[in-house]
């Protein structure tokens, strides 16, 4: 590169941020883009995180004044094809971590960069996770834990649910909220590393 051009991370996940800075990349900036996140009607999964991850970085990119890589992703948590957002309450959380408890379910995740020529890549990431069947007790001991605030599907791998978590086939750092090989490899390729 002839002259330095930013990254910004279009996301107020402390998640997404640390994953970056695991594999040595910091951003500069970080925006949170407030968007609305609401499905479209029979939108699939991919699509969805593939539509919210490109409209947050398009989002950020338009108050963003400088030269800038804009970085967004999205996470949600789907089984038997319906999707788990992020529970709105601990009423939710429970019911998410009902229906989750003994079964398998898909955590995809949506990617997107937009380059500062204003091209825009994306990839959507999906991981397979099985959780045990949970107890009463272990739902009510992780629901106030507080630990399934602002995450997908009510639960994040990284803590104390991973106790749960019987197998994955995919990506872990996807289920944490950004597959950071394929991030890498966005960036790589698009010239910021």
């Amino acid at each position: 590169m002839d002259s330095y051009i930013p990254l910004v991370l279009a996301s107020a996940s402390p998640r997404r941020l640390d994953l970056l800075r695991q594999i040595g990349v910091t951003p500069q900036k970080v925006i949170s883009a407030d968007i609305n996140e609401t499905p479209l009607k029979n939108e699939k999964p991919g699509m969805l995180v593939n539509r919210l991850a490109a409209e947050k970085a398009r989002t950020v990119s338009e108050s963003v004044k400088e030269k800038a890589y804009i970085l967004a992703a999205d996470t949600v948590v789907v089984m038997g094809g319906k999707v788990f957002g992020k529970p709105e309450d601990e009423s939710e959380a429970r019911v998410f971590l009902e229906r989750l408890s003994g079964r398998s379910h898909d955590v995809v995740g949506g990617i997107s960069l937009m380059a500062p020529d204003g091209t825009q890549i994306s990839r959507v990431v999906t991981t397979r996770v099985k959780v045990k069947r949970l107890t009463d007790q272990e739902i009510e001991a992780y629901l106030s834990s507080n630990e399934w605030q602002g995450k997908a599907g009510g639960y994040g791998i990284q803590g104390p649910f991973a106790m749960y978590i019987k197998e994955i086939h995919g990506s872990y750092t996807n289920i944490v909220g950004l597959c950071v090989y394929n991030t890498r490899q966005m960036l790589v390729g698009q010239g910021y590393l």
